[in-house]
């Protein structure tokens, strides 16, 4: 039987034509950026070039697009360096980091550690199944406090998306700064930075058919944010290092291609997404479409899954079988129960083990009609009544 990956919110192949667009970076046009002679010029136009296509294709000015080596090192940057810019402009009032109840670890963990070390109070936004936020709860004293509020755009593990636009006008209210991890946004919903009015965003390129370990950081205009390393010039100073104009390069052509197909993509993934979803909630009593009242990303499917007792053990079936799924975030690989954001929605007592299913723009019927087939047989064989 053929093999299946469901699993392309954890990662996705490299496209061919974001291969064919790196390919000139990765041999005959070598040179550092940073140098004056005609190799050097070379790489920086590249560079430049793909700055202002990636810009483009987010509603940004080039300006305003930093490279890095990843989302994971975007988040930490824009939390841990947007807080030490508040500090650094606010003496000596110290400021509050606010993270909703279902961030990425990459947010909640730089939060976590700003706490640790008193160098801002961290406060969690809870979020409710449908993507409502309460923002009441944490809202005591901020027009009186510098604050950052990080609020990601889709969830990763469940493709609840949240109301961006709504955090924005309230935090601009209270004259705080919002920063968003798009991860798992770009090229599945629509993003106009500039129209969102967020400050801060995050963004990778493998999670839609990029490379890896390359990612971005939004910065508006205006918007201060402090260095974590130190050595160059490079990305105006924020993130020295010489860059990787390859990886530059793929990055934007990956975001500039999942936006231009958006519509038609994003249909597609939807309707694949729905089919599985269908075959799977006929065929399995008791199944739990999580978030099924919230608006979700058209690529992430996110279960709870009845009367299974050891969650590695189905993982480790649908991987014998030939289908790729996973628990959750990637992040966490192999925990099936356990995750912070099930248990932010459910509650910590949940009895249902999930199982994060997801598509891209490439993933057709047969895919996921097969995915069905073997994890509706899986669920026969390892359900704990049988």
């Amino acid at each position: 039987m053929s093999n299946v990956y469901l699993d392309h919110a954890a990662t996705t192949p490299l496209r061919e034509d974001v291969l064919a667009a790196m390919e000139p970076y990765l041999s005959a046009t070598f040179g550092n950026p940073s140098s004056s002679h005609r190799w050097g010029q070379a790489a920086a136009a590249a560079l430049e070039d793909a700055r202002a296509r990636l810009a483009t294709a987010i509603g940004a000015s080039p300006s305003e697009v930093r490279f890095v080596r990843g989302g994971t090192e975007s988040d930490n940057l824009a939390l841990i360096g947007g807080v030490r810019a508040m500090a650094k402009t606010n003496p000596p009032r110290t400021p509050i980091v606010l993270v909703s109840a279902i961030e990425h670890s990459a947010v909640l963990e730089p939060a976590e550690w700003l706490h640790k070390r008193a160098e801002a109070e961290m406060r969690v936004i809870p979020v409710a199944i449908d993507g409502t936020l309460d923002l009441l709860s944490v809202s005591m004293d901020l027009a009186a406090r510098p604050f950052l509020a990080s609020v990601m755009w889709a969830n990763n593990e469940t493709g609840l998306l949240l109301p961006i636009d709504h955090v924005v006008s309230w935090a601009k209210e209270l004259g705080g700064i919002v920063h968003t991890d798009a991860s798992q946004a770009v090229g599945k919903v629509r993003i106009d930075v500039a129209e969102s009015g967020v400050d801060l965003l995050t963004a990778t390129g493998h999670k839609l058919g990029g490379p890896r370990g390359c990612g971005v950081l939004y910065v508006q205009a205006g918007v201060e944010v402090e260095p974590l390393i130190f050595g160059g010039g490079q990305e105006r100073s924020l993130r020295p290092g010489t860059e990787d104009v390859a990886g530059a390069v793929g990055l934007a052509e990956a975001i500039h291609l999942a936006v231009a197909d958006l519509a038609v993509a994003g249909a597609r993934m939807a309707a694949v997404r729905d089919r599985l979803q269908a075959r799977l909630v006929a065929q399995i009593p008791g199944l739990r479409v999580n978030c099924a009242d919230g608006q979700l990303a058209p690529h992430v499917l996110s279960l709870g899954i009845p009367e299974v007792i050891d969650g590695a053990a189905f993982l480790m079936a649908l991987d014998l079988e030939g289908v790729a799924a996973s628990g959750g975030s990637a992040c966490h690989s192999g925990a099936m129960a356990g995750s912070h954001v099930i248990a932010a929605l459910y509650g910590t007592d949940d009895p249902l083990a999930t199982v994060r299913l997801s598509v891209c723009r490439g993933t057709t019927e047969a895919d996921v009609d097969r995915g069905a087939e073997v994890v509706t047989a899986v669920w026969h064989r390892l359900r704990s009544n049988a």
